[in-house]
């Protein structure tokens, strides 16, 4: 193969296939970057939705708001969103294998366990939980615990919106199969370690 002249940026100005390759990524993030639709939003606008869930667990009934994600803003980076767990209320022991996580509690006071480890946080701690690292909270206080989550791809919101509906809409708790079938359609997004 022959290489051309050296541009600016220290690539061979030619046609092989790294180049042309480099090229057509660079133009696909663009036209990722021009689909996203840049949004201002308040405390409680998104996509509003309602768990499906068990009682004791986030639900049926515990609330959440996807709020930047790929069909909200158009993000193909990230996925973040709010939700509350009431006294008592808990997220089940589980894994996210391909994306990190930020958990920030803006409210409350909560037993969190990360991988190895477990302590008690309150309001404005900040976890950050790497892909593949199990993780449960557990609202141990007395207010309700209100968090805002990051997730470095898109993938675990749309397990969400298969396990809960709409606000407003008829809300009926998961059957045993129902909630089967939505963990194993999404093994690649979130593996839950406890019921």
């Amino acid at each position: 193969m022959r290489i051309g002249r050296i541009a600016a940026n220290g690539c061979a100005v030619c046609a092989c296939v790294v180049c042309v390759y480099a090229a057509q990524r660079t133009m696909s993030q663009t036209a990722n970057l021009a689909a996203a639709t840049p949004m201002i939003l308040e405390k409680n606008e998104g996509e509003r939705r309602v768990w499906r869930g068990e009682p004791g667990h986030a639900g049926p009934g515990a609330a959440f708001i996807l709020k930047v994600d790929p069909k909200n803003g158009g993000s193909s980076h990230l996925v973040f969103g709010t939700g509350d767990l009431a006294p008592g209320e808990k997220i089940g022991s589980h894994t996210h294998p391909t994306a990190d996580e930020i958990l920030l509690l803006e409210t409350g006071t909560a037993r969190v366990h990360l991988g190895d480890s477990g302590r008690e946080v309150h309001d404005g701690a900040t976890l950050f939980i790497p892909a593949g690292t199990s993780i449960s909270v557990s609202n141990i206080g007395r207010d309700v615990v209100h968090v805002l989550f990051i997730f470095s791809a898109p993938g675990f919101e749309e397990f969400m919106r298969d396990a809960s509906v709409r606000e407003g809409e008829k809300n009926v708790p998961l059957s045993k199969d129902e909630d089967n079938q939505i963990q194993k359609k999404h093994l690649h997004d979130v593996i839950y370690i406890e019921p």
